[in-house]
């Protein structure tokens, strides 16, 4: 099963929880063990799997990619916008998760999380299901 989900991202760094859509896309997908696959097409975002019991996680992920990969440095990428094409590649595009009765294996503080440097932006992640 494919499934995409749409986010609208507010700010041009977004981190944002997921993990309930795509629990809802199991869900309907029946599927009670198997593999999701959540990738993210766009060059200037990511997906991660972290803490989502306390938010200042997430504040302190973004506070510390920003001190990592300053908006303004000697890039070359004539957009403009090259720090977001490197945080994507830090953070990486996909993650994969282990599905057993039905739901996401994750531990019990963990969540995941679509990240936008390149924002406010409409973007699309792809979630796949697989049976076995």
């Amino acid at each position: 099963m494919l499934q995409n989900i749409k986010v609208r991202t507010k700010s041009r760094t977004d981190l944002i929880d997921i993990t309930y859509e795509i629990q809802q896309t199991i869900t309907k997908s029946n599927v009670q063990s198997g593999y999701c696959i959540v990738y993210v097409p766009h060059t200037t975002a990511g997906i991660f799997i972290n803490e989502n019991a306390d938010p200042t996680v997430c504040s302190d992920i973004s506070k510390t990619l920003d001190r990592l990969v300053p908006w303004k440095s000697d890039y070359q990428h004539l957009e403009g916008n090259s720090a977001a094409h490197i945080k994507s590649v830090i953070t990486g595009t996909s993650v994969n998760i282990i599905i057993e009765k039905g739901k996401l294996i994750l531990g019990t503080w963990q969540g995941v999380f679509f990240a936008e440097f390149d924002g406010p932006r409409d973007r699309t992640i792809i979630i796949k299901i697989i049976e076995g």
